[in-house]
């Protein structure tokens, strides 16, 4: 028997009335509203993630082109002179050297070995390097003043294509995938073209801790000349075994398996982003083979982007591909010039045939988007991970340089024929307007129509960004 004295402090027994349950469990209903939506939500993502979705606000660019100079190429020989150099050629470094890659002394200041002109109306100088581009200098807007942090390549690389230099985070383009979608649900929504597998490899496109889906296709690699791999694409999505119904039916057989495994899992993105790839791959059989098929091109087009010449048929090729994707709804693509670019010593002969190499197919791309009327929502990037020093390495060559440097962007609402930011009077460091990485990713976002502060992924207990904590819109260069 229970002690009396016990019984004194029991809550007398009250039943609950049904008014009183449903006041009580009312959030728990909302709870499992919630809980559905959620479900739904998750399941609409497994099923369409690359659907095309509303930008924050109206963008300027439908899609980015990203042309990377592998490498770093020199700033005061390509596009921001300097006097000094040429007044000063051979003296000291009149200032205190930062963190340098080379733990040798600095050599004296050395001018540029090329001659800078203005082109078009705009007047923008440009060097004998890129004569070709300088015949769309009115397109360009030329960025004097980037600073990044790695004096090392593949922390300049992960950093540029990122935002880390030290952290494996998902690249720019699997953010723009992510934010945005793709309106081609047949091709893949980010695609990298001849992609360095050195300096960071597949972390320079890999969507990280995003859903697999967002992840960069690589077509071939730097490694590759472009008749080893051009027609893999073709031949690979070609099933000539099976029809059309008879792959549709094995690819459904084995995604149930792939569900009923992820279902098991619950959070596989490796499996996911299998699952996506699978799907991808059996829609792009329609389409992807005629996107590939740039021998289709007319014989004025193909010259346009130097695929006539040996020298430049390598890049034209990468830049004339990009094209087609791009006009037919990838959202972004990437062009590597790769690993061309870092003269520690023979600067004048190597980058002079680097220069060779890109100089004709990237002005036959900016020429050939004008005239299709493409120009106007797809930005166009040129730049390397860091530029080169104003003094001499081993007597004709350049050490790295991430502390102002140029790029320069054209198209997707920049403004054209504009010049922004400056460096010094010697060229090593950004003094004017100056655009960190993260301010260049943030600014990328804003022109594609993303609040970079808004693009956010939770992951391992926070909200992650492209821009990570910092990052602020460069206005003055938007159109």
């Amino acid at each position: 028997m229970m002690d009396p004295m016990l019984s004194l402090y029991r809550r007398p027994e009250r039943p609950l009335s049904r008014r009183a349950m449903l006041r009580a469990a009312g959030c728990g209903f909302g709870y499992l509203g919630l809980a559905g939506l959620l479900a739904e939500d998750a399941q609409a993502a497994l099923s369409l993630p690359l659907a095309p979705r509303e930008p924050h606000f109206a963008p300027r660019a439908k899609r980015v082109i990203f042309l990377f100079m592998h490498g770093g190429p020199s700033s005061v020989d390509t596009f921001d002179p300097k006097e000094r150099l040429e007044r000063d050629h051979g003296k000291p470094l009149p200032i205190k050297r930062p963190l340098a890659f080379s733990d040798a002394p600095p050599g004296p200041l050395m001018k540029s070995p090329w001659t800078f002109r203005p082109g078009g109306q705009s007047g923008i100088p440009v060097s004998d390097l890129f004569p070709n581009v300088r015949t769309c200098a009115d397109d360009l807007c030329v960025i004097r003043s980037m600073v990044g942090e790695g004096v090392d390549h593949g922390a300049a690389l992960l950093q540029t294509f990122t935002g880390s230099s030290t952290f494996t985070r998902p690249s720019m383009g699997s953010w723009a995938l992510y934010g945005l979608g793709t309106p081609n649900q047949n091709l893949p929504g980010f695609i990298t073209i001849k992609p360095a597998l050195s300096h960071g490899g597949a972390k320079n496109w890999s969507s990280a801790f995003l859903p697999g889906a967002y992840q960069g296709t690589a077509i071939g690699h730097s490694g590759l000349k472009v008749a080893d791999f051009r027609d893999e694409p073709i031949e690979y999505l070609q099933n000539k075994g099976l029809s059309g119904e008879q792959q549709r039916f094995e690819l459904d057989m084995l995604q149930n398996i792939n569900r009923r495994h992820l279902e098991l899992r619950r959070h596989d993105p490796q499996l996911e982003a299998r699952i996506q790839a699978l799907e991808l791959a059996f829609r792009m059989q329609t389409e992807a083979p005629e996107a590939f098929e740039v021998d289709k091109e007319s014989a004025e087009t193909k010259k346009l982007y130097g695929l006539d010449d040996p020298i430049t048929f390598e890049f034209g090729w990468q830049c004339l591909l990009a094209r087609r994707l791009a006009e037919r709804g990838v959202r972004y693509v990437q062009c590597t010039h790769s690993y061309k670019w870092d003269q520690h010593g023979q600067l004048y002969k190597l980058h002079t045939s680097s220069a060779k190499e890109v100089d004709k197919p990237i002005a036959g791309l900016l020429k050939d988007l004008k005239a299709r009327g493409l120009l106007k929502d797809t930005l166009v990037v040129w730049a390397g991970e860091f530029g080169r020093t104003p003094v001499s390495q081993g007597g004709d060559g350049r050490d790295h340089n991430p502390y102002g440097y140029s790029i320069w962007m054209a198209g997707g609402g920049v403004k054209p024929g504009f010049i922004y930011g400056a460096t010094d009077e010697i060229g090593y460091h950004a003094v004017e307007d100056r655009m960190h990485i993260h301010d260049f990713h943030a600014t990328v976002l804003r022109l594609l129509g993303l609040d970079h502060e808004r693009l956010t992924y939770r992951y391992s207990g926070r909200d992650f960004r492209l821009t990570d904590v910092a990052g602020v819109v460069a206005a003055k260069i938007l159109a």
